[in-house]
């Protein structure tokens, strides 16, 4: 059997900004609107779809496996747009990237609060 995730829905107060704000920083470009969705596709055929939630948002946490020339370049962005960062999903370490298994990762958080993460190596996998 083969099971590929092929889309997720995001919420956010606004889908245009922050399907934007991801395209910016990962180095990817917005779809045209399906519906009520602003998609941005990612290279692995994964989409995430922008949904407009009134009220408070729970955040989410989504990790991004890139390259470490990637990895480069997208965390070049993040500190160009003067975001924080953190080397941990509980922001207790700020300012800090991680080394873990070999790879580097960093988390910052999108205009509603979700945690995003770039790293370069899958955890668990080792270094």
């Amino acid at each position: 059997m083969t099971v590929n995730l092929n889309h997720t829905i995001v919420a956010a107060h606004d889908t245009h900004a922050s399907a934007r704000f991801l395209a910016d920083i990962l180095g990817l470009r917005v779809s045209p609107e399906y519906g009520p969705f602003v998609p941005v596709a990612l290279p692995n055929g994964v989409t995430l779809d922008y949904m407009e939630s009134p009220g408070d948002i729970p955040p989410q946490h989504y990790a991004f496996l890139v390259s470490e020339d990637d990895f480069d370049e997208i965390f070049g962005r993040v500190r160009d747009a003067g975001l924080d960062y953190w080397a941990d999903p509980h922001h207790s370490r700020p300012g800090e990237i991680n080394t873990n298994d070999g790879g580097r990762g960093t988390y910052f958080d999108d205009p509603n609060g979700h945690r995003l993460e770039i790293l370069t190596r899958p955890y668990g996998s080792g270094g």
